[in-house]
């Protein structure tokens, strides 16, 4: 029996490429599973999502139409639920720049409607997404999404006797998803464009693929004793390299950073070193509080050196050129 036997699971934002690509995984490999909600606004996109191959005609799939921003909904959809993925979010750095209240409503007050609402449900384990523009943010999207971070893990502090055990999960972009990079540059290539575009050649990213994100929450589920932030060690990339594999032939053009946007992912600041510890295959931020010492017994990881910082221009393992070609053949 594995954690996730006879278990309702939740996703906010569930119609996203995380949340349709989570929600296969657990069918897959964890068919015991009770239940998936898929918990979002677009009843369009769920319609679409119920339409697909995999998850059509499927008996442990429900959609629930609701907003994070309404408590009320919330408390509904709860019902019954034992685990929750919270992956809704506005994430479009522009468009958060200029409607930075309703970022505000989504990502901060949404993050504490999920939190008080799981409580009170007695949802047992909430992972929450977070993002490297939450690290040392310099955006408004990045703003609300360390806000995020630090309500789901503060929530620990909240729950009393109740059984409800808060967790965080940060990564930066991944390859191939809705709105990065990968299929930006195809697009390009396929429309006839006679060069790339590069904000600055020094740009570099961290490469993380579906299945891996989906594979660290999942990993958060079952491990989590509430209160760390699980960050995942991936390889690294220039974005000129990128550039060359997916179109070797076109020339690149420097356009300049656009606002809010970093030279290199970053998802662990040296401030943030003297609390991480390094393991096998990630690394975890602990929190700063009283409860942490009675729950992290069993966590066996190393202290990082001090002034650690984890980013995507520092790390040890990189991609060259043709294996970055030989990965985008399977996305």
């Amino acid at each position: 029996m594995n954690i996730l036997t006879n278990k309702t699971i939740l996703i906010t934002g569930g119609t996203g490429t995380f949340g349709k690509a989570f929600a296969l995984e657990v069918l897959t490999k964890y068919p015991d599973v009770a239940k998936i909600i898929i918990y979002s606004r677009d009843e369009f996109k769920q319609f679409e999502m119920g339409q697909l191959r995999e998850f059509k005609d499927n008996s442990k799939m429900r959609y629930f139409v609701g907003d994070v921003r309404d408590r009320e909904r919330l408390y509904r959809a709860f019902d019954g639920v034992d685990m929750v993925i919270h992956a809704a979010a506005l994430k479009q750095i522009p468009s958060c720049e200029y409607n930075p209240f309703e970022a505000i409503k989504t990502n901060v007050n949404g993050a504490q409607n999920v939190i008080d609402t799981a409580i009170d449900r007695g949802v047992s384990r909430v992972v929450a997404l977070s993002t490297d523009k939450a690290c040392q943010p310099i955006n408004l999207y990045g703003a609300t999404k360390l806000c995020s971070d630090k309500l789901f893990i503060a929530g620990n502090s909240y729950t009393g006797d109740k059984k409800t055990k808060f967790s965080v999960v940060r990564y930066g972009n991944v390859m191939g998803s809705r709105g990065s990079i990968v299929p930006f540059f195809k697009d390009l290539v396929t429309s006839g464009s006679k060069s790339l575009p590069i904000t600055d050649d020094r740009m570099t990213r961290f490469w993380l693929r579906l299945d891996q994100a989906v594979e660290l929450v999942i990993y958060a589920l079952e491990n989590m004793s509430g209160g760390e932030l699980y960050v995942k060690k991936i390889p690294s990339i220039k974005i000129t390299d990128l550039a060359k594999a997916i179109a070797p032939n076109l020339p690149i053009e420097i356009v300049g950073i656009r606002p809010g946007e970093k030279i290199h992912e970053k998802m662990i600041s040296s401030d943030d070193a003297r609390n991480t510890l390094e393991l096998e295959g990630h690394y975890i931020i602990q929190p700063n509080f009283h409860w942490w010492e009675k729950r992290n017994k069993a966590l066996k990881g190393k202290p990082v050196p001090i002034n650690f910082e984890y980013h995507s221009g520092n790390n040890d393992k990189w991609l060259t050129v043709e294996e970055i070609r030989k990965l985008l053949a399977n996305l």
